[in-house]
């Protein structure tokens, strides 16, 4: 009896976002939210960019101690959810079946369509190249932050990666540029998200059921 119901669960399939995927994005969501504004906040006590600040709206913490607190409270949860991410990701092929292979012909007609304003994307199972690209640049983003931020956090301790970075400043300008990167992908991500809404109920109940190799619609039982 186990066996059959086992057997069964199999056929129908798994989801296309299963439920650890769903808990680490939503969790990688606040983490980063927390990380972006609270890092603003750090940034208005010594600005990278001369003129540039951020209005008190958009800071997590009044002034730079208390951003501060909340900007390492939100790296130890990034940091641990990352490493939950990629660690399950690997382990369950997921991120090779995702992400690989990147086509180059395949991002220039994604980027042609887009151009065009043909964004539907009715198979939620695959994602097109520009998507492809832009998780694998959002992680090493999200890499570099890591070593950049120990590198500001820890100069004496990792002095000879600050000497790589060019100094301290220049590790501030690389993390600096990171942010930028991040916060780019999130305002696209987003903006994708709104224009192909079931994109984002997907991520909230686990979108349609998968085959074996993650694309598609699993065979249908006999």
């Amino acid at each position: 009896m186990g066996r059959t119901v086992s057997t069964a669960l199999r056929r129908r399939g798994r989801r296309l976002h299963p439920i650890p995927i769903r808990i680490m994005h939503w969790t990688n969501a606040a983490a980063m939210l927390v990380m972006i504004t609270s890092g603003w906040g750090i940034y208005d006590d010594d600005v990278v960019v001369r003129g540039l600040h951020f209005p008190q709206a958009l800071r997590l913490g009044e002034w730079a101690a208390p951003s501060l607190n909340w900007h390492f409270a939100g790296m130890w949860l990034l940091v641990l959810n990352g490493l939950a991410y990629l660690g399950y990701g690997v382990i369950t092929g997921r991120l090779r079946e995702r992400l690989l292979p990147i086509r180059f012909p395949d991002l220039i007609k994604t980027v042609r369509d887009t151009l065009h304003l043909k964004i539907a994307h009715e198979d939620l199972t695959t994602y097109n190249a520009v998507q492809k690209v832009l998780y694998v640049v959002v992680i090493l983003a999200g890499a570099s932050q890591v070593v950049t931020g120990l590198a500001i956090w820890k100069p004496v301790q990792f002095s000879g990666l600050v000497s790589l970075l060019g100094g301290f400043q220049g590790a501030r300008i690389v993390h600096f540029l990171g942010m930028s990167v991040i916060v780019g992908f999130l305002l696209v991500h987003v903006l994708l998200s709104l224009l192909v809404p079931q994109t984002l109920w997907a991520m909230v109940a686990g979108g349609p059921r998968v085959g074996p190799s993650g694309h598609g619609e699993p065979a249908p039982l006999p």
